[in-house]
């Protein structure tokens, strides 16, 4: 297995931990549904559909945002819905706000353009620090990177956090690209309080479909034309198949949602009740509308070497601190049936030790 050095989600998802767990409290997203789940796709002709996704599929996520569907792209999911946006609309010399941890994406891809970063740290419960993000702001600052709820570490956005977050990037016409994937209500996105957002979410979190590679973003029509454009010179389209099995599980989304909501708030009653039980052990960062939860490990073990062993030992997934650039820490996903949930976490609690730093 590899060591800590630049050790990614890849190295740690992939190829480290694929094929050797029976329990996955790692993974970010709801369980995953089965095609035989959804709908009878076996009369989807499969053609080449539309380069902006199908009419439906565009009407259903507009729908969603109440707003008109000009205003909606449909991607390979939200990773490459943010990467055509990355390239619609950024330059090089271009400068860009990010954070840790995070999605490697929202920096990686902006230095490959050229652009200039500035990666911010949250505070130690995860929580913006606005003062560090006017003294980072710039001449050239183009666009803000958020994701909130934050992946990997649950937490969301206060309502005088946004307001003031909105106000300073209005003042500087800054872009705001707004990772919404743990939305449950997009009458609450961004894009409707700021006129330079633009929200990007999918099918792969909430409804367990990560498979399908179902995602969109929604915005200025000008951003998402341009961003659109660009698909045309990487993957064109989508699969037909892919987006008739979307617009399906679209047309149940409230039967998902009870089923997601029933999920999490049983969960995290369990989580929580387990937490209390080895507070010498962890600290729970309290998540934030997020179906997983970030833990501080109070032992002195490097947490990658921690969950190597609840992965060999017991058979669970979780996901490392140091695949978010992190230490003595993990994500832990509690959107599972209660039976698993439990015996995942009395496996995790088997490894731990008295170690404490």
């Amino acid at each position: 297995m590899s060591g800590p050095a630049t050790y990614t989600i890849q190295d740690w998802v992939f190829r480290d931990a694929a094929g050797r767990y029976e329990i996955d409290l790692g993974d970010s997203n709801a369980p995953c549904l089965t095609v035989g789940d959804i709908a009878d796709a076996s009369r989807v002709v499969l053609d080449y559909g539309s380069d902006r996704g199908s009419a439906r599929l565009r009407e259903q996520v507009a729908a969603l945002y109440r707003c008109p569907s000009r205003e909606v792209g449909i991607a390979h999911g939200a990773q490459e819905a943010l990467y055509l946006i990355y390239r619609a609309l950024l330059r090089p010399d271009d400068h860009v706000i990010a954070f840790k941890p995070g999605w490697a994406q929202s920096w990686n891809v902006p230095a490959r353009i050229g652009c200039a970063l500035t990666v911010l740290r949250y505070t130690r419960d995860f929580d913006l620090d606005l003062e560090a993000i006017a003294q980072a702001i710039r001449p050239n600052t183009r666009a803000l990177v958020l994701n909130v709820p934050c992946n990997p570490t649950g937490r969301g956005i206060t309502d005088d956090d946004r307001r003031h977050l909105i106000a300073m990037l209005r003042a500087r016409r800054i872009h705001l690209i707004a990772d919404e994937e743990y939305l449950q209500d997009f009458g609450e996105s961004f894009v409707h309080d700021y006129e330079q957002a633009v929200s990007v979410s999918s099918l792969s979190k909430l409804f367990g479909a990560p498979g399908l590679r179902v995602g969109w973003m929604c915005g200025p029509k000008e951003i998402v034309a341009a961003a659109m454009a660009y698909k045309h010179e990487t993957t064109i389209s989508n699969s037909v198949l892919c987006e008739s099995l979307a617009s399906a599980v679209l047309v149940e989304r409230d039967h998902y949602l009870r089923h997601y909501r029933a999920l999490i708030g049983a969960g995290s009653q369990i989580l929580r009740e387990w937490v209390r039980r080895h507070a010498g052990e962890v600290e729970l960062v309290e998540p934030q509308g997020a179906p997983f939860c970030w833990l501080h490990l109070r032992s002195a073990e490097p947490s990658l070497e921690f969950c190597r062993r609840v992965l060999i030992d017991t058979r669970v997934l979780t996901m490392p601190a140091e695949v978010f650039d992190r230490e003595r820490g993990m994500r832990l996903t509690f959107a599972r049936e209660a039976g698993e949930l439990r015996e995942g976490l009395r496996r995790i609690a088997s490894q731990f030790t008295s170690q404490v730093a």
